[in-house]
C-alpha cells in the first residue's frame, strides 16, 4: 500500500471520545513493550508517529492514527508489565475489551507477540477471546531480527502450537521483514 498521508488523530480514554465516523479501523493489541508502536511506525514509514518507549506500559489510552484519510490504525494499551495501580490496569483492559467487542468500524485486529518469547497467558487469553467472538485477526511476531534463523523458526513453531494456529507473520521493524504480508492482510480487510 502506498502511504500518502499518516497523522496522529487523537487519544481516547473513554468511549465518548472515539471517532464517530464510519472509517474502517485496524487495532493493534499485545502486551506492553511488545513493539506495537514500532510496528505501526514501520508500516507507515514514519519515524516517531506512534510514540515508542523503553518503559513498558506507556500507551495508556487508545491512540488513533488516520491513514490516507481513508482508514485508521488504533494502538490499544498493552497488557502485562505496566507499573500502574491495579485499578488503572483494570480500566485499560476494560477499555480495550469494550473497543474490541463494540466497535463496528473494526475490520481487523493485529495481535502482536514477541518472537523471542513464548506467548504469555494473556496472549493466549486474547487469542481465545478473538477466536470465540469470531473477530478477524492476524498474529504478528515482532523483533524477529533479534534471533538467529534457527531460533526464530523454533520460536515461531512454538507460538503456532501454543496459539493453535498455522499463521504467524514474522516481523522486524528494523529490516521491514513481514511488512508486505501485514499490508496485504490490512488491504484485504479494508475490501471486505
Amino acid at each position: 500500500m502506498k502511504i500518502t498521508r499518516a497523522e496522529f488523530l487523537k487519544s481516547a480514554f473513554i468511549e465518548a471520545d472515539w471517532p464517530r465516523d464510519a472509517k474502517p479501523e485496524i487495532a493493534f493489541l499485545g502486551r506492553s513493550n511488545v513493539g506495537k508502536s514500532s510496528l505501526i511506525n514501520s508500516l507507515l514509514g514514519v519515524r516517531g508517529l506512534a510514540r515508542t518507549s523503553n518503559t513498558p506500559g506507556r500507551t495508556q489510552s487508545l491512540n488513533f492514527y488516520l491513514v490516507n484519510e481513508r482508514f485508521r490504525l488504533v494502538d490499544l494499551p498493552g497488557y502485562g508489565y505496566a507499573r500502574a495501580p491495579k485499578a488503572l490496569k483494570t480500566e485499560w483492559s476494560a477499555a480495550a475489551e469494550n473497543f474490541l467487542a463494540k466497535r463496528a468500524q473494526l475490520v481487523l485486529s493485529i495481535h502482536v507477540v514477541d518472537s523471542r518469547h513464548e506467548p504469555s497467558k494473556q496472549d493466549l487469553q486474547l487469542h481465545e477471546w478473538l477466536e470465540y467472538h469470531e473477530k478477524p485477526h492476524l498474529i504478528v511476531a515482532t523483533k524477529s531480527d533479534k534471533l538467529s534463523n534457527n531460533e526464530l523458526r523454533r520460536n515461531i513453531d512454538r507460538a503456532k502450537h501454543a496459539l493453535k494456529t498455522n499463521q504467524v507473520v514474522t516481523y522486524s521493524a528494523t529490516l521491514k521483514r513481514g511488512r508486505e504480508e501485514v499490508w496485504s492482510a490490512i488491504e484485504k480487510s479494508l475490501k471486505s
